[in-house]
This record gives C-alpha cells, sequence and structure tokens, in this order.
C-alpha cells in the first residue's frame, strides 16, 4: 500500500498535478497496488485531488480523520473545552484561529493577511468569520497564526495538543496524539496491510512520523533535512519528477 501527501508531495509548487505523478499512481493501480493519501487537507479541500486520481482511501486532518474506501473508519475531533481555552488564549494575544471540520472552515477574525496569504497558498479563498465555528460542532483540526518567535507560549500552555508548522505565518493544531502515522495504522490495520509492507512518500514537518512509521519512507527532494534525515530514501523535488523517481527507486515502477 502507498501512501501520498498532497501538497508539495503530489502537488507541484505551482499546485498542480504533474503528468508524470497522475500517470504513475495510474500505472500502480492498475498493477493492483493499494493508493491512498496522507493530508493534512480537510477531506473538503482533497477531494478533486482525490477525484482526478480515483483515490478513495484516505487520511486526513493529519491522522483525524480516515475514510477506506469511501467509508469513515476513524475519526477524532477535539474536545469543546479545548477549543474555548485555545481561542481565548488566541485572542488575548491578537493571533487569528480557522477552524475545519470535513466540510468548511471558519476564521476567528474578519480580515487578517496572514490568513489571507496561507489559505491562497492553498488555492482557497480565504474562510468567512464565525469565532463560534467550533461550538458544537466535530472540529478536527485548526490553524494558528502567529509567526515562530511566538509559538512557545501555546506549546507551554497546551501540552495536550500537538502543534506542527506548515508555513511561516501557520500551524496545525491537532488532538492529543494526532499524526499522520496514527491514521495510517487505522486504516492499514483495516485493510489487512502490516507497516513493512506500506510506503510513504512526504516533504514536510508533519510526514516525520508517516515516514518513520511506513517501512519504506521516501521524502521529496524538496523537504527539509530534518524530514529527509528520518527517511528511508530521499527522490527528486516535485518539480523533477519526484514521485516517478521515487517510486522507481524503490522497485514499485519499472
Amino acid at each position: 500500500m502507498i501512501f501520498f501527501d498532497i501538497d508539495g508531495t503530489l502537488l507541484d509548487h505551482h499546485k498542480r498535478l504533474p503528468g508524470s505523478a497522475k500517470a504513475a499512481i495510474q500505472t500502480l493501480q492498475r498493477l493492483g497496488h493499494e493508493v491512498a493519501l496522507a493530508t493534512g487537507r480537510s477531506p473538503f479541500m482533497l477531494q478533486q485531488v482525490a477525484d482526478e486520481l480515483g483515490i478513495d482511501s484516505y487520511v486526513g486532518f493529519n491522522g483525524q480523520y480516515v475514510v477506506m474506501k469511501g467509508k469513515l473508519i476513524y475519526a477524532k475531533p477535539f474536545q469543546d473545552e479545548e477549543l474555548d481555552e485555545l481561542s481565548r488564549f488566541a485572542a488575548d494575544r491578537g493571533h487569528p484561529l480557522v477552524h475545519l471540520n470535513e466540510e468548511s472552515m471558519r476564521s476567528s477574525m474578519i480580515h487578517h493577511p496572514y490568513v489571507e496569504q496561507c489559505i491562497s497558498s492553498l488555492e482557497y479563498p480565504p474562510p468567512e468569520c464565525d469565532p463560534d465555528y467550533f461550538r458544537g460542532r466535530s472540529i478536527y483540526q485548526t490553524m494558528l497564526f502567529c509567526e515562530e518567535v511566538e509559538e512557545q507560549p501555546y506549546r507551554d500552555q497546551f501540552a495536550g495538543l500537538r502543534f506542527v508548522r506548515w508555513h511561516p505565518y501557520s500551524l496545525d493544531v491537532l488532538p492529543g496524539g494526532g499524526s499522520k502515522a496514527n491514521g495510517i495504522a487505522q486504516l492499514i490495520r483495516s485493510m489487512g496491510f502490516e507497516p513493512e509492507e506500506v510506503y510513504a512518500f512526504g516533504d514536510n514537518l508533519n510526514d516525520l512520523e508517516m515516514l518513520q512509521y511506513v517501512g519504506h519512507g521516501v521524502a521529496m527532494g524538496n523537504a527539509p533535512d530534518s524530514v529527509k534525515e528520518i527517511a528511508r530514501h530521499v527522490t527528486t523535488d516535485v518539480d523533477q519528477h519526484g514521485i516517478v523517481h521515487g517510486l522507481r527507486m524503490v522497485g514499485l515502477l519499472p
């Protein structure tokens, strides 16, 4: 079974799916391999890529939401009180939050340049404002918008949550214990695979646990050194046919 991250792995630096990557995945599927996505994106943000590639199994929200063959098999949302405390803490510091569920996302502030820059980098319009969006809903991931020098108080205050930086101006906030590795473990257990039979491709800090957990972790050439160092294999940059090169390197493509 092969898992692919989306941004910076399947999608290139311009958020396009290279033709070579699409053809490679179609070949894997014809050969009888199981192919899935493992991403920080919400289901509504990954569906276009999944549909284009004919993929119906995925790990979303960095492991908090797992779908097998189109059916939800695992979900781990925040507790309401966790987000209530986080919201007050961030508001006191003037830092916006964006709360996400499987259908949509909402911002705690009407306008903020960090939110607009980060969300537009995913090729989505800025979310509408609803500071109380998390109340009474299952929220699987929250984005915190602040610079790196401002993040340590959050880590100190919320030791039970997980913070993973994905942009100079933003971190993903996950329920405690959340990771792509945990989501993959849920999915492969249901599908009858052992970790040693699993491959994964990733390019960023939220891929660290995933690349360590599977039997064959492949870091993209555009990944930070900390990601490359823990991966079993390192392929070329996403813009240099990194998917095809990596699949050939590990023997999954001729």
